[in-house]
């Protein structure tokens, strides 16, 4: 079983880094891939870039927009697929990265969003870090850890219902969005790497007065508003035991005897039997 991918990039005045994100993107695609390219009128030469792979695009547009929420939104307008997610343009995904996905989700159709192992690369697109992070919505309602957005995918029916993006959000319209789509489905993670956060000197998302969090932190605080009083008080312990233990406060809690609430589902790949696995559980040294 296949399923059909919905990818949108937001682009303005970005020629340095956009062929490469979109060369990332048709690299190697499965069939079945939608993509969408969403400038906001771009003057470096960005819309010529864009020219040269418009027989390969779903769609194209290069006119002035509200800001990339608004972008992303017009982009998946015009898409139809199952599965969906959006890279900036001067991020990258790797050669494997849509074929996993349709993987993935194919193999898992109760599974409603994930994200892939964290990667960052430097301004040449070089990969120069990885990490691992797991999220549950308890962790994201203390504020322990984000979730990196171009490494996420979610299901049409995610997004849907969760309303899309909301376009009045400026800098933090992906964390803004994981707060409701938490409030639908968990979060599973996929122990592999799926895209690559390109560090370079002018980020969209890290303005000197820090409106990024700002926006991040409002959100967070909407979504404990809207918490129930068990997962508040969840979130708190949470909270506490990354205070008292730092990055063991999860493992921790994972294996804490009345911490069975504290879970955080992965996806792994089993070399042996040549397929994609369910965990719910990780493991910690010796111990389960």
């Amino acid at each position: 079983m296949s399923v059909s991918i919905s990818i949108v990039t937001p682009s303005l005045n970005q020629a340095q880094y956009l062929e490469t994100t979109i060369q990332s993107v048709l690299c190697r695609r499965p069939g079945e891939v939608e993509y969408v390219v969403v400038d906001g009128g771009s003057t470096d030469g960005s819309v010529d870039i864009i020219r040269r792979y418009a027989d390969e695009l779903t769609w194209w547009v290069s006119e002035p927009d509200a800001g990339y929420a608004d972008a992303i939104n017009k982009g998946f307008a015009h898409t139809s697929g199952e599965i969906m997610g959006w890279i900036n343009s001067s991020d990258l995904y790797l050669p494997w990265t849509l074929s996993v996905v349709g993987e993935v989700f194919a193999s898992f159709p109760s599974v409603d969003w994930i994200t892939g192992a964290p990667c960052m690369a430097g301004s040449d697109g070089v990969l120069r870090a990885t990490g691992l992070t797991r999220v549950n919505r308890h962790d994201f309602l203390c504020g322990a850890h984000g979730i990196q957005q171009e490494s996420t995918f979610w299901r049409r029916g995610l997004w849907e219902a969760a309303g899309g993006l909301d376009a009045s959000m400026r800098y933090a319209a992906d964390y803004e969005l994981w707060t409701r789509f938490f409030a639908h489905a968990q979060l599973h993670s996929v122990d592999c790497a799926l895209a690559a956060f390109r560090v370079h000197d002018v980020r969209l998302g890290e303005p000197a007065n820090d409106a990024y969090g700002i926006e991040a932190r409002r959100s967070r605080h909407k979504m404990m508003d809207g918490a129930t009083a068990r997962d508040r008080r969840r979130a708190r312990i949470v909270r506490w035991a990354h205070r008292a233990a730092g990055q063991l406060g999860g493992p921790i809690l994972e294996v804490c005897p009345g911490c069975g609430w504290y879970r955080h589902p992965q996806i792994v790949y089993a070399f042996e039997a040549g397929t994609w696995k369910q965990h719910t559980r990780r493991r910690i040294g010796g111990l389960i």
